[in-house]
């Protein structure tokens, strides 16, 4: 059993905390922020259970609307262990690093009213997540799949009975204000009857469009059935949607590559070109949502995206990969 909540009140479907529920045991897939406990705590109440069938908070990433309220969650999920890639052990033990780094982005109020006051987790309850390492769930079986190219720290999950894949960032954003009804039986319609539209994540600091057409390659070669994003929620069906979802990175890279020798209004003119592109894509789409609504509802994500293009041209100039790249 799947079961998505908000994490966010600033905006409704912005983000998703997803439980997997077998034989009475849960493993809760991303933590949100601080704030996000509640909500976690109404589900479980919601399916008739409590904190102590909690068994698992596993993390995609430790980017804050992920793995921000890890710290709260372990405290009051008693027998539960964190689940998290090796290189974020260290910053959910001790997450004064990941916070100096946030705050020097935002300002110290600003993070601390986005995500709270982040909470260090005991060494002991964390499992370091190894790519194909798998964890047990009532009689549920979990496999990890360690897919960089968001970040370096991320994993996804796959439920290895149904076939589902948790997602974090790793397949990009699929915002539901963008649904559009399909035609019956239309192709890249869900059970449903609405089609999905999906557009990249890219944001800062470890964007590497090599590495997460690979690590998209290691989820596709598992067939999965139904993705499930934390930015937002349950997409199907998979095949049509990951061929945009390519040909969109390889779009955010053609208009990094352009601008690269765009001095020091370079993030803003990729800003600029980014969001043209959403507009574009959006109109071929078959979107209905004013303009003025889509670049609203996509600010945030158009601004991470031009920062992580950003890092990547910096990253990769230092490396002599600009000319390299596809």
């Amino acid at each position: 059993m799947h079961s998505t909540r908000d994490m966010c009140a600033r905006r409704p479907a912005l983000a998703a905390i997803h439980l997997v529920v077998d034989d009475g045991r849960v493993a809760v897939i991303d933590s949100g922020n601080e704030a996000s406990l509640p909500r976690v705590e109404e589900a479980l109440f919601a399916l008739g259970l409590t904190a102590a069938n909690v068994d698992y908070v596993v993390l995609t990433n430790v980017h804050l609307d992920h793995a921000g309220g890890a710290g709260i969650m372990m405290q009051r999920f008693p027998h539960a262990r964190l689940v998290v890639h090796p290189r974020g052990v260290r910053h959910m033990a001790d997450p004064r690093s990941l916070w100096d780094a946030v705050c020097a982005v935002y300002g110290v109020e600003q993070t601390r009213a986005l995500y709270g006051e982040l909470v260090p987790v005991p060494a002991e309850r964390i499992v370091a997540a190894a790519n194909g390492s798998r964890l047990r769930l009532g009689s549920c079986r979990l496999e990890i799949l360690e897919t960089p190219g968001h970040a370096k720290h991320h994993i996804c999950i796959r439920d290895l009975d149904t076939g589902g894949i948790f997602t974090g960032d790793a397949f990009g954003l699929s915002y539901r204000e963008f649904d559009e009804p399909a035609e019956p039986d239309a192709e890249g319609a869900d059970d449903s009857g609405m089609r999905s539209f999906v557009f990249p994540t890219t944001s800062p600091s470890q964007f590497d469009p090599v590495a997460i057409n690979r690590s998209i390659d290691r989820l596709m070669a598992r067939q999965p059935p139904a993705v499930y994003l934390t930015h937002f929620g349950r997409i199907r069906p998979v095949p049509q949607l990951v061929a945009r979802l390519r040909r969109l990175i390889d779009a955010h890279v053609a208009i990094a590559l352009r601008e690269r020798n765009g001095g020091t209004d370079r993030e803003a003119r990729i800003r600029a070109g980014l969001a043209r592109l959403l507009l574009d894509e959006l109109r071929e789409f078959g979107s209905t949502v004013p303009h003025e609504r889509v670049l609203e509802l996509m600010a945030i994500d158009l601004d991470l995206n031009a920062q992580g293009l950003e890092c990547w041209l910096q990253t990769a100039a230092d490396a002599r990969l600009v000319e390299r790249t596809p």
